[in-house]
């Protein structure tokens, strides 16, 4: 399936956003995840099915100040 993460394209054999989190190495309670514009919340990410040509930001937060 053809993603594009983060702006960057991707091509992973995934069927879910928690397959993907967990192939890219992406892991906390603390990301936050938005489908197509959409946000996703941690407790749907198992549910949430992807489609190919989804588009995908991941973000996490920075540690310092």
């Amino acid at each position: 399936m053809k993603l594009t993460v983060n702006g960057e394209d991707h091509d992973l054999a995934i069927e879910t956003l928690a397959e993907l989190l967990a192939a890219l190495d992406f892991e906390g309670d603390w990301l936050a995840t938005a489908v197509n514009g959409e946000l996703v919340h941690r407790a749907d990410r198992k549910a949430h099915a992807l489609c190919d040509r989804d588009r995908i930001e991941i973000l996490s937060p920075m540690k310092g100040g």
